[in-house]
């Protein structure tokens, strides 16, 4: 207790029981400060676990761990009957020495590769960076509004499954596994589908589905369909893969169809792009008239449709309408989807419903790209499939998005009243903001900024007809609307008078 090496340690050694890292890695961690500094010398003898757990007053399995933690990163070597004693651990790895003349950038990693590769210009970054305090997106869910400590015992709980680890460690299932199932039989009770769960891959994000399918589909110079006006991510990865994008005409009916069938001739087109529920960003609706007729021309033209349903979840008023591909008899609808947007985003899950023969496919570009998945994940939401919280999550947060759709649809005929033009959604969680008057939206946004409102470009949508906003509400609360809206309204009057 009196020894030296015990006046040292009682000295340098602090812990705090009120924080989340254990007390034996907060020790740990500051006697391997100490041996770094010196303060213990390599042959040190440490004392001994009972003697440890006195100084420290903290229990002798503690004062056990921690000398195991020391050991199990080589800081000390615990010698039955004798002690433990302080080591260093060995260099791992060796410097390698740099031509004289150019000793100085010896270990300064390059900031160029030293050979030519393939730059795209579609894949340039969208991010903009901001020091506004508030910031309108494209229609993403609150991320308050996820059950932190609720999800902390079910991760929890997940984690402890005994089957995990025999999951984690085959190399293949012959089966399908216990997620698929559950989630094929939520989309039959929820979505209408009829779908074994050979007809269901699970993925990371829409994005990656949307990609793994795109590299099923599409060739150099394939032509593929868009609604006017749609998702940059989506065009993005189609231009990735080498396809001819063309953009058809949207009306209060969605896609137009018959403009597809008077300008297109039969096997030119490789596949439709559509999200029929709520068109991206205009949130349209593509009507059942005009559903049965793609179908159909689909049917006749030998293309595919991919049908991004990217918030099927968030319906307010009404029923929703069941997604096109559940009225597919051949073949022609590839289905993507979310799971968990209730969730952070990490419980997330993408998906995509389409016949099995192209599932198969697909599975293997999954495997390519993202062999070892998440069971934990699967585990965690599979379980709050079948006790039905993911349902009850759902439909708790959709009273909380409808009150805050209806809240800003008022602040905005308040403060704007003809400046702005819209169309109160069933759904969703965007309203598409049309402008009576053409402005500068990029000056809009610019003026915005200024007042602490960030307007990212990805929102702002304007050519020669168009001056629109995509306004994302769900991650806003109440108060942040209003102040959300008036600082806009202040940014636009800006605008107007200079």
């Amino acid at each position: 207790m009196n020894s030296p090496v015990g006046a040292i340690l009682k000295q340098l050694i602090t812990y705090d029981k009120s924080i989340v890292q254990p007390v034996y890695v907060q020790v740990a961690q500051q006697i391997v400060n100490a041996i770094q500094r010196g303060y213990l010398s390599k042959g040190t003898k440490l004392p001994g676990t009972r003697t440890m757990s006195q100084l420290l007053e903290v229990h002798r399995n503690t004062a056990v761990a921690i000398y195991d933690e020391l050991a199990s990163q080589g800081w000390v070597e615990i010698i039955a009957n004798k002690g433990t004693f302080v080591l260093f651990p060995e260099q791992t790895t060796a410097k390698i020495k740099a031509t004289a003349a150019q000793v100085h950038q010896a270990y300064n990693y390059p900031k160029e590769a030293g050979f030519p590769f393939q730059q795209s210009f579609h894949l340039a970054s969208k991010f903009q960076k901001t020091e506004a305090k508030y910031i309108i997106n494209d229609g993403k869910p609150d991320l308050r509004l996820h059950p932190t400590h609720q999800f902390s015992r079910w991760y929890s709980a997940a984690m402890k499954r005994k089957p995990l680890i025999q999951k984690w460690n085959k190399a293949a299932t012959v089966s399908a596994s216990v997620f698929k199932t559950q989630l094929s039989n939520y989309l039959n009770a929820t979505r209408g589908f009829h779908i074994q769960p050979s007809n269901l891959l699970n993925t990371r994000s829409t994005e990656m589905s949307l990609y793994i399918v795109s590299q099923l589909l599409i060739k150099q110079d394939d032509l593929v369909l868009v609604g006017q006006l749609s998702h940059y991510a989506s065009n993005t990865i189609f231009q990735e893969a080498g396809a001819t994008i063309r953009t058809i005409p949207v009306d209060n009916e969605g896609l137009d169809v018959d403009y597809i069938r008077k300008h297109f001739v039969k096997k030119r087109i490789r596949c439709v792009y559509v999200s029929a529920h709520r068109h991206y960003p205009t949130t349209k609706k593509l009507s059942a008239k005009r559903r049965l007729e793609l179908l159909q021309l689909a049917r006749d033209y030998g293309f595919a449709i991919i049908e991004d349903d990217y918030d099927y979840d968030f319906q307010f008023d009404g029923s929703a309408m069941l997604p096109m591909a559940t009225a597919d008899t051949n073949g022609m609808v590839i289905y993507l989807g979310k799971m968990g947007q209730s969730l952070f985003p990490s419980f997330q899950s993408g998906f995509v419903v389409a016949p099995e023969n192209l599932i198969a496919e697909a599975d293997n570009y999954l495997t390519l790209l993202d062999e070892q998945g998440d069971i934990i994940q699967e585990q965690m939401l599979s379980e709050l499939i079948s006790e039905g919280e993911i349902y009850r999550l759902l439909k708790k947060n959709i009273v909380t998005y409808k009150q805050r759709r209806d809240l800003l649809c008022e602040y905005l005929a308040d403060y704007f009243k003809d400046i702005i033009h819209f169309k109160k959604p069933a759904g969703g969680l965007a309203i598409w903001l049309q402008f009576s008057s053409p402005i500068s939206l990029v000056k809009l946004a610019e003026e915005a900024e200024k007042l602490d409102l960030f307007l990212p470009k990805t929102i702002l949508y304007q050519d020669k007809n168009t001056c629109a906003i995509r306004f994302g509400f769900g991650q806003l609360n109440e108060k942040e609307i209003e102040i959300v809206v008036v600082k806009l309204k202040q940014a636009y009057d800006i605008v107007v008078s200079s």
